[in-house]
This record gives structure tokens, C-alpha cells and sequence, in this order.
């Protein structure tokens, strides 16, 4: 079934693609195999040299690679920006850092010598998703690709056209045939690639359905996955926070991205001290924020990428209504073509609500009254999910306290959670396993192998 590349702002097609049958896919793997051997052997400084050309090619394309971007996925253009800067920041910190990370380390023993060895493990498999279609494959490949494998993408199908730039700057930068692949497959076709005796790993990031299946064909087929799923990031706002500070940050969290990030806010859980006054001034950012074609500077607003995607948060903002939860504003999707929602604030969602239990992925803030801070703790981590989560408040050391308590990979204090090339990251329960960046995100696809000498 052909791959449709669809601008979602206004639904117009900018491009169809034939998927690969199976002959394509068994030259790719051969393609990968053959390159795995001199890629690994090529001195490291020589790897280094060529991600640092890729983030060059970054650099010197960062408008037409946003605007495809913002054509392709409908993130505000300041936005694609941004990302693909961030692209660049991950390929330049591990070119700094790949020697020291993968360097051999001696480990004390009773007699002769032992090392830590890092070793490539050869082709691993990197499944995206499209939210952040080049971040996320940057932030993947970048510390793989250095630690000596090969790479084969199979992108989100609604973003080939980013799949196959991405393929192209790799290739500009002067990376061998075979070292860095964009498959044109759909998702049915990754079980049988992770199958298949070529491929010694796997990375993804998406949703659970898609872990699930994934790390069920990785399992079966014993091999390493990384995965990194959902989440239904807590907000906790305390009654000492600063309000104007917490609104602001609450706003970028919840709506940069119309609301599609793993990471994003999702439940901002309340004290009564503050609740009605922090409502009132997220409200007014709310209603302030103003659709309109990403790729102008005054819309602060993005459509969300797909229309199915839409229809289904409308359903769940509808159900979460009528399980008692109140509209303060939007909870609609907006008229016209285009897969547009507007910004929307639920209030007093119960445990009746889907909108308690379930990721909202678009532009859409739950608000939860706790009864106090233990009650907020409680309401934070009574979710299947652990990926990210904040804390809100003027005493620090207040924050940390809670911030610990909070079952999740990553959290923070007085700042939205966001991923950073020198923090691992990574979540618990069914946001995944398994760390991307930092240290642990180029020894995710490494043999440790133990070296013993006389």
C-alpha cells in the first residue's frame, strides 16, 4: 500500500510513495551487512569526522529541512527550527565525548589485567515516530552510528519525505553505501526485519501498541530493544510556586508541538490554594494562542498531524465530559480543512475520565484538584505510564523531595521536562525501557565485553 506524504495544515498531497516488497528490503539488510565490516574497522576519529560533516549539512540546511518539517508533520516552522538545531547540538556533543564514552576501561582484579571493551554489536533497526521526525532519528543514530553499527530507519509512513532528507545528509556528509538506510516499508514489515539474522537490535520510539510489538518480535528473536513509549506527564504545582512562572512554562509544555510530545505536561495536578488562580491565568493563555498556517511567525498555534489523530482526542475529550469533566475553553475541533483542534483546558477530571487515565496527544491541558501534597504525589503516580514529570515551587529543597517521589525516568523542578544530549533519557511501566543520551545512549547498542589478559 503507497505511502501518502500529507500536508496537514490543509490536507492537500504533497507526494505518494510505492512501499518496498520484500527483494528491496533483502538488498537493504545486504547492503547494511556488507557496510557493517569496514564501518566498524573505520578509526573512530574517522566516524567523528563524518557526523560532524552531517551536522555541517545540518547548519547549511536548516530552512529547507524545517520547511519540510513544517510541510510534512505541521509544526510551526520556529519550531521545525529549533528541532533541527537540536539535531545539531546531539551529533556535535557525541563527536566531543564518542572516545571517552566507548574508550576501554580496566576494572581491578586479583591478578593480571581486565578491560571493559565497547564493541559494535552490527545493524540495528531504528523505528521513529513522526512528532519530532528528525530529533528523534538524530538523537538515535547519532551515538549509534559512532559506536560503530549501521543503521536502517523505518520512519512514521506519514513522514517519508523527512526519512528520506535525513538519508540524504548522511550520505552528503560522505557516509559509505550501506552505513545509513531510510526503508520505505509499513509497520507490518518490521517483525520480519528484526527476524532476520542481519540485524542485532532495535530502537523505538512510539506508541504502547507499537512497543508491545516490537519488543514481543525482539524477544522472540533475542535480540536488545530500547523502547521509549507513552507517558502522561504529572505538572504538580504547589501553593508556594511562583503562578506567572509556572503559567508560562505550563503553556510551551502543554502546547509547543499542538500538544504531540511524549514529554509534554499532560496532567496539571492542582492544590487548593492556588488551583483557581493558576485555571484562570492558563485559560487566558489558552484562548490567547492563535492558529493559523505554521509557517508564519504570528500562528502560535499548529494543526495536529493527522485527522484520525484528531478524531480520536476529540472522543476522548467527549467522554472525559461526560464523565463529569468541565470544558473551560475549546474542546472542539475547528471548521475548515486540516487536522485543526482547538486549544482546549478540562477541569475537575475525576478517575471516571479517560482524560485521567489516558495520554491526550494534542492541545489539550487536564486539570486534577489534589487535596494536598501527598494527594498530589498519589494522583501523579496513579498512571500506567513513567516518562517524565515536574514540580512546581519557590523552596527547592521542597521540590526535590517530591520530585524523588515521583515514579518516572525523568524529573524535574521548577523547568519543563525536555530531553538534553548529556542527561540520560528514558521512562518505567508502560512508557517503556531502556536510555537514549548521555553515556548510556551510545552504550545501548554496544557489546561490553569483558577482556582478560594473563
Amino acid at each position: 500500500m503507497p505511502m501518502s506524504s500529507v500536508n496537514p495544515a490543509n490536507g492537500s498531497v504533497l507526494e505518494v510513495f510505492e512501499t518496498w516488497d520484500q527483494v528491496r528490503i533483502d538488498k537493504a539488510l545486504a547492503t547494511a551487512a556488507r557496510a557493517a565490516a569496514n564501518w566498524r574497522a573505520l578509526p573512530l576519529e574517522e566516524r567523528v569526522a563524518l557526523l560532524r560533516r552531517a551536522a555541517g549539512l545540518l547548519r547549511e540546511r536548516r530552512e529547507p529541512l524545517a520547511g519540510r518539517i513544517t510541510r510534512e508533520m505541521g509544526k510551526l516552522l520556529r519550531e521545525a527550527r529549533t528541532e533541527i538545531d537540536r539535531c545539531v547540538t546531539v551529533c556535535d556533543y557525541y563527536a566531543d565525548h564518542a572516545a571517552t564514552f566507548l574508550g576501554d576501561e580496566p576494572m581491578e582484579v586479583a591478578w593480571g589485567r581486565a578491560l571493559r571493551v565497547h564493541q559494535p554489536l552490527g545493524t540495528i533497526l531504528g523505528v521513529m515516530p513522526w512528532n519530532f521526525p528528525f530529533w528523534q532519528v538524530f538523537r538515535f543514530a547519532a551515538p549509534t552510528l559512532l559506536a560503530g553499527n549501521t543503521v536502517l530507519l523505518k520512519h512514521a509512513s506519514n513522514v517519508p519525505r523527512c526519512a528520506l532528507a535525513i538519508e540524504e545528509v548522511f550520505r552528503d556528509a560522505g557516509l559509505p553505501d550501506g552505513v545509513f538506510q531510510s526503508l520505505m516499508v509499513p509497520a507490518s514489515a518490521v517483525a520480519g526485519i528484526l527476524a532476520d539474522p542481519r540485524v542485532y537490535g532495535v530502537s523505538l520510539t512510539g506508541s504502547e501498541k507499537a512497543g508491545r510489538a516490537v519488543a514481543a518480535a525482539a524477544g522472540e528473536a533475542l535480540k536488545p530493544s530500547v523502547l521509549e513509549l507513552g507517558g502522561s506527564d504529572p505538572f504538580i504545582v504547589l501553593e508556594d510556586a511562583d503562578l506567572d512562572r509556572a503559567v508560562e512554562q505550563a503553556l510551551v509544555s502543554r502546547f509547543q508541538n499542538a500538544g504531540q510530545s511524549c514529554i509534554a505536561a499532560k496532567r496539571f495536578i492542582l492544590l487548593p490554594q492556588v488551583a483557581d488562580a493558576f485555571l484562570e491565568r492558563l485559560r487566558a493563555g489558552v484562548e490567547a494562542l492563535v492558529p493559523g498556517d505554521p509557517a508564519r511567525e504570528e500562528t502560535t498555534l499548529a494543526p495536529m498531524a493527522r485527522e484520525d489523530l484528531r478524531d480520536e482526542l476529540h472522543a476522548q475529550v467527549e467522554q472525559s465530559i461526560a464523565a463529569g469533566a468541565v470544558a473551560v475553553t475549546g474542546c472542539r475541533p475547528l471548521p475548515g480543512k486540516g487536522a485543526w483542534y482547538a486549544p482546549s483546558i478540562l477541569d475537575r477530571v475525576t478517575p471516571q475520565a479517560r482524560a485521567y487515565h489516558e495520554e491526550l496527544f494534542g492541545p489539550v491541558a487536564t486539570v486534577i484538584r489534589a487535596q494536598d501534597e501527598a494527594d498530589a504525589v498519589r494522583i501523579a503516580n496513579e498512571t500506567r505510564f513513567g516518562l517524565g514529570g515536574s514540580v512546581w515551587t519557590r523552596d527547592l529543597e521542597r521540590g526535590e523531595a517530591v520530585a524523588r517521589h515521583l515514579v518516572c525516568g525523568n524529573a524535574f523542578v521548577n523547568a519543563l521536562v525536555k530531553s538534553d544530549p548529556a542527561l540520560p533519557f528514558g521512562g518505567v511501566k508502560d512508557s517503556g525501557y531502556g536510555r537514549e543520551l548521555g553515556r548510556d545512549g551510545m552504550l545501548a547498542f554496544v557489546n561490553l565485553k569483558t577482556l582478560r589478559l594473563g
